[in-house]
């Protein structure tokens, strides 16, 4: 089996509607489907929903849940905020800035920029408290090539210590040298 993409992804809503205006008026993102039903298809058990998606680029759909019926919706608390994210790619670093510029102009607080050395994003929530990331791709080939011959070694160190292996420090420190 070999995965070909991702065919949606799925969160909890507040308000459908709300959800699916935000999505549209703030990121521009497309509604493409909506699918409401009374009973949960691979369950059966009698819990209606509205069940509304967003086309995301590239075939990639960004869907939520609204469940009037089940208790109000929350995280989980035992992971911090900053955590718990989805981040959506965009074009250029100038896209990411006119993108934070557009938010705030719509009252909402975004962090950033933020310098990942092989991306640039910003931090904003949406309406349901869920943490979104638009993020700018910046790496050049030979630091995703530095990045991939050391993964299976970071790995491999994480999982025996627990502590954040130095393998690829350049990408946190001016000091060091960048592929």
């Amino acid at each position: 089996m070999l995965v070909q993409q991702v065919h949606h992804v799925a969160y909890r809503c507040i308000d459908a509607k709300e959800t699916v205006e935000w999505y549209e008026k703030n990121l521009d993102m497309k509604f493409v489907l909506a699918i409401a039903e009374d009973e949960v298809p691979s369950t059966k058990a009698p819990d209606p929903y509205m069940h509304v998606f967003l086309d995301a680029g590239h075939g990639n759909v960004l869907a939520f849940f609204e469940l009037p019926r089940q208790a109000p919706m929350d995280r989980d608390r035992n992971t911090p905020a900053w955590v718990q994210h989805l981040a959506l790619k965009v074009d250029s670093v100038d896209t990411l800035l006119q993108a934070k510029a557009r938010l705030e102009a719509a009252g909402i607080e975004v962090l950033g920029p933020t310098d990942h050395t092989i991306f640039k994003s910003i931090y904003f929530f949406d309406p349901n408290g869920h943490r979104l990331e638009l993020a700018a791709d910046t790496a050049t080939p030979a630091m995703m090539q530095q990045l991939d011959s050391v993964k299976r070694a970071m790995l491999e160190e994480w999982s025996q210590t627990k502590k954040a292996p130095k393998h690829a420090a350049w990408m946190h420190d001016a000091s060091l040298t960048q592929p």
